[in-house]
């Protein structure tokens, strides 16, 4: 089980948003390169870093916080937040972005993401957001008019290697994982899914442990690390099994 620690960028900042709502703002890090650090120094093996402007703008908008943090750390990146174009995609990897995660372009240009699948394999992954089970985009405001699992299906079927899978009613609320919805959608989609959305505590991190034979492989962790409620050693060392 991996576990990555969240970075959400606004204004350069290092934040975090409850629920995706832009007017529910928590500022921990003028410098988002500063907590990268010290999830890196603290054992983490991947980053999760979003760009919540450009989220809004549809296009990458704090590359150069992305790009210091990248400089800064020996250990893997992948990037969310208005990534929208084969151009967006290969800036951002040039960049040093391990892998790429592609959200609202999923449901509106399939063929795109097949495309992007084509031409970089396994660096890039789907981000699906949902409530009540459906489909959300642009920045979690609007419906997609189409289910999370077979928003799944149909990325498995045009070669996505890994979907993250994050619960928006949960999101920043500390109200543990929805970990029968994120199983679910793995097998339904037959590949690895991320869960993300709601992680508290380490009884989180001990679930999701035990649903990893279910395809759920990693976590993204956030609001808890952040506020104390979720120690990430002790969260890294449980996910190493020891």
């Amino acid at each position: 089980m991996i576990i990555f620690p969240a970075i959400d960028i606004r204004g350069g900042k290092c934040v975090r948003l409850t629920e995706g709502r832009f007017d529910q703002e928590t500022i921990f890090a003028d410098k988002p390169v500063d907590m990268a650090v010290r999830w890196a120094n603290e054992g983490a093996q991947y980053l999760h870093l979003v760009d919540l402007d450009g989220a809004l703008a549809g296009k990458p908008v704090n590359m150069a916080a992305i790009r210091e943090i990248i400089e800064a750390v020996k250990i893997p990146v992948q990037l969310g937040g208005g990534i929208r174009t084969l151009d967006n995609i290969r800036e951002c990897l040039e960049t040093g972005v391990d892998r790429v995660i592609l959200g609202s372009i999923a449901v509106r240009e399939p063929e795109l993401v097949a495309a992007a699948c084509k031409l970089y394999g396994d660096r890039i992954v789907v981000g699906i957001d949902a409530r009540d089970g459906q489909a959300a985009v642009e920045g979690w405001g609007v419906t997609g008019g189409i289910s999370a699992e077979e928003l799944a299906k149909r990325m498995a079927q045009v070669g996505v290697a890994r979907i993250i899978y994050t619960d928006i009613s949960r999101d920043g609320m500390l109200s543990g994982v929805n970990v029968e919805a994120t199983a679910s959608l793995a097998q339904a989609a037959g590949i690895p899914v991320i869960a993300s959305g709601g992680v508290r505590d380490i009884d989180d991190m001990k679930a999701i442990k035990a649903a990893e034979k279910a395809g759920i492989e990693g976590v993204i962790v956030g609001k808890a690390i952040y506020m104390g409620s979720l120690n990430l050693t002790d969260a890294l060392t449980l996910a190493r099994g020891e």
